[in-house]
């Protein structure tokens, strides 16, 4: 019974916001974690402080871009 109510609730409509974000997110995580380790000094110090560097500016980025993705579905009546 359970089942059968969520699943007759749900609409495309529920999905949509969800797979652009996590489409936004992934990118962002790849495009930060590839400039960063492109651009790290040499030695494994170099690479611990980027890989450090990219956590912390992609997850800042993510927060920035979830920010923004929760007004626009708001504003177009998504959610």
């Amino acid at each position: 019974m359970f089942y059968n109510k969520v699943f007759n609730s749900l609409e495309y409509s529920d999905f949509i916001p969800a797979l652009v974000k996590s489409f936004f997110f992934g990118l962002t995580i790849g495009l930060v974690g590839c400039f960063k380790g492109y651009n790290s000094q040499k030695g494994t110090e170099g690479v611990g402080h980027a890989a450090n560097s990219a956590v912390v500016v992609a997850s800042l980025i993510i927060f920035i871009l979830d920010l923004i993705a929760v007004q626009i579905t708001d504003l177009l009546g998504l959610n």
